[in-house]
């Protein structure tokens, strides 16, 4: 590792990556237009019967039709019904203890800093992130209630009128996703598979006419290689299907999946096609296409047949994905050769509520320590010089507050970003621009959809760009849904800008100056953890247990695919960071991005080898083989945690010699086959080749790290 710091390679230049940045995440995706689409209309809505009904807060209601939204209709649902019970334990907190404090301003004051420190806790603690964030902005927007001179009873009032809002922007987004399940049911298990099969269609396509696949399609297939099934299982299982469709997708849902790592392992090798591999390639590409079309139309697929006794001569893995299409229409037949490997829903591993190191890690005390400290400071001085309106200094800190400084000050940025385009651009825009000539809410509803459909847009991109689609629309809500009527005042738009400064400066005096891990030494950490967990993974199956081992795997795979995009993420923060070490976290940050594509390459081609180890149907291998497969994977797994220990600073400089397992591994192949046999199956080849590419990718990262 001494030579990240003493090679420091020039990074990309700003504006370069910015825009590389924008195209990813900006760009269409199957179901984004359609999930757009709702957000707009179930806030539209909102706005409509709240500014028809007079009810207070309808910016509360509008934002968290945005917040609920999900891409399938049980996920929306689920979502909004933790955001409506994040609202009422908020509203039954402030109303039980803000009746007792509110007589003694000492005692007030000691419960304004123990409710931030609750909410900044409950942030660190609690697992579901949507939960404790809406917990966290009914204290924001709470709180300075209870500082206003006016009766207790309008206080309550406007508790109650908060949580009225929220109810209403959750059960209008509920009925609007009601009445889109209703035209398309079945569409969040239908859509993935289907989206699968069409994209190693494509792939297929791109063979069978004898050229190279384009990037965009390989890019695809790795990214959905790397996804896996696990959400969509999760769909199947928190779903109220019957039984019987709920086992008859989920096999369907695990074949997609194989096929889709099959495809993902293929794009990454070199062999040549002759006429007969681009026919077997063409029929492959067509069957798929026909199972499609049945599955979009809602039918179940007929018996599949292919031509077996024509072996590829130079395509591995085609026979493979042959033996998995085939088995597709199996498993609506209820086929026991798919339930038999089906891991079982109880197996998979089942989220926790609280962290598991809640009791024993004292990073979740001092997280919420220096939440407190900066919350608790744009408190006293807004207060202290008696500007209420930049309150919204409180909801920066608690939702710009990250474990890391790079991670912070990107949200920071998108939050300042979101503000000034929702606050000062869009809204003081329309108040100077648009609003005046406005005669009717016809004219207001279209200036409406068109921000909020901008907004959605940017929301639905990945989390290192969405926070600025969700700043964007509050900013707009809050400026022209807190009255009844046209705004045309510009200090509410200041006011919650310099709020937004406000706590911005004080996150970034706790956080950064006071407290803070550097989001590069993060990225290390995690990449170091994905080592390790691929190790894990190569020395799969430990248990004989098939459905166990599937479920030890399942929960791997998951691991890997987090952290992967964790170290993409954190790599966003570190170009965010300043200091004495920028140059070599820039290195670093470097350096790791160019060992990621290897990494996850290597990870992809190691799915399709587990399949192997654990005697998948169509990957049997014969027993002879399989004591020289175990000691190659341990060889792998022996050598990822040597990176892992090299890269921490006490590992040893010898590296292991995969070249020689994976020369045991062919001798093993050769000897298993009858002495009349003189061509290796196309099942046994594959491993080989396979297995050796694995071992390529292993000694390229180990002669780096």
């Amino acid at each position: 590792m001494a030579t990240i710091a003493q090679t420091l390679p020039q990074s990309s230049g700003l504006l370069t990556w910015i825009r590389e940045f924008l195209k990813q995440e900006l760009a269409p995706y199957p179901g984004r237009a359609t999930l757009v689409a709702r957000m707009t209309v179930a806030a539209t809505l909102v706005m409509i019967v709240c500014m028809t009904f007079r009810i207070p807060f309808a910016f509360q209601g509008a934002v968290f039709t945005l917040l609920i939204s999900r891409q399938n209709s049980r996920a929306t649902l689920q979502s909004g019904a933790v955001i409506f019970v994040a609202t009422a334990i908020g509203a039954a907190y402030l109303l039980a203890s803000a009746c007792i404090v509110i007589s003694f301003p000492l005692l007030h004051f000691l419960w304004v800093i123990g409710s931030f420190w609750l909410a900044f806790y409950a942030i660190s603690a609690i697992r579901d992130y949507a939960l404790t964030v809406n917990f966290a902005i009914m204290i924001a927007v709470g709180v300075p209630f209870w500082d206003r001179q006016v009766p207790a009873e309008t206080n309550v009032e406007d508790i109650l009128r908060l949580c009225l809002s929220v109810l209403i922007g959750v059960a209008t987004t509920a009925a609007v996703e009601l009445v889109c399940a209703r035209l398309r049911p079945g569409d969040e298990i239908f859509l993935p598979i289907i989206e699968r099969f069409a994209a190693v269609e494509n792939l297929l396509t791109c063979y069978a006419e004898g050229h190279a696949a384009d990037a965009a399609t390989k890019e695809k297939i790795l990214r959905l290689g790397v996804l896996g099934t696990s959400m969509l299982r999760r769909s199947l299982r928190r779903s109220d299907y019957l039984p019987q469709f709920s086992v008859e997708m989920g096999g369907v849902a695990a074949l997609a999946g194989r096929l889709v790592d099959l495809a993902a392992t293929l794009t990454q090798l070199d062999f040549d096609r002759s006429a007969n591999d681009q026919r077997r390639f063409r029929n492959l590409a067509s069957t798929l296409a026909t199972i499609r079309v049945h599955l979009m139309s809602r039918e179940i697929p007929g018996l599949i047949q292919f031509d077996m006794d024509a072996q590829p001569k130079g395509v591995p893995l085609i026979a493979e994905m042959e033996h998995t299409v085939r088995l597709i229409p199996q498993a609506f037949a209820g086929s026991l050769s798919i339930h038999e490997y089906l891991p079982s829903t109880d197996d998979l591993p089942r989220a926790t509520f609280l962290a598991p190191d809640v009791f024993v890690n004292p990073e979740h005390v001092h997280f919420a320590l220096k939440g407190c400290l900066a919350a608790s400071s744009c408190y006293v001085i807004y207060n202290a010089i008696a500007w209420p309106g930049i309150s919204t200094a409180v909801t920066t800190c608690l939702l710009t507050a990250l474990t890391t400084i790079g991670s912070s000050h990107q949200k920071q940025i998108l939050r300042i970003c979101g503000a000034i385009v929702g606050g000062f651009i869009l809204g003081m825009g329309a108040q100077i621009f648009i609003l005046p000539s406005l005669d009717s809410i016809t004219g207001f509803v279209v200036l409406f959809v068109a921000v909020t459909a901008l907004s959605s847009w940017f929301m639905t991109s990945s989390p290192r760009l969405s926070y600025f689609g969700f700043q964007v629309a509050l900013a707009f809500y809050l400026i022209n849904l807190t009255e009844f009527k046209m705004q045309v005042s510009l200090a509410v738009a200041r006011n919650r800008v310099v709020g937004i400064l406000l706590g911005l400066f004080m996150m970034w005096l706790v956080f950064d100056r006071l407290w803070g891990a550097s989001a590069a030494v993060v990225m290390k950490r995690t990449f170091i953890s994905n080592l390790r967990s691929l190790g894990e993974f190569a020395r799969e199956p430990l248990s004989q247990r098939v459905k166990t081992a599937a479920a030890r795997g399942i929960a791997l795979r998951e691991t890997i695919n987090s952290n992967l995009d964790k170290v993409r993420a954190l790599a966003d923060g570190v170009l965010l960071e300043l200091g004495p070490s920028r140059e070599q976290d820039l290195a670093l940050r470097d350096r790791l991005l160019e060992w990621q594509p290897n990494f996850r390459i290597l990870f992809i081609t190691r799915i399709v080898l587990w399949r192997y180890r654990i005697q998948l149907p169509g990957f049997e291998l014969p027993e002879g083989i399989q004591p020289a497969q175990e000691e190659f994977d341990n060889r792998l797994a022996t050598a990822l945690d040597g990176m892992a220990d090299r890269m921490e600073g006490n590992g040893s400089m010898q590296k292991t010699d995969l070249t020689s397992a994976y020369a045991q591994l062919e001798q093993a192949a050769w000897r298993a086959l009858p002495k009349e046999q003189l061509q290796l199956p196309p099942r046994i080849d594959t491993l080989l080749v396979l297995s050796h590419r694995i071992a390529s990718l292993a000694d390229s990262l180990e002669k780096e790290i």
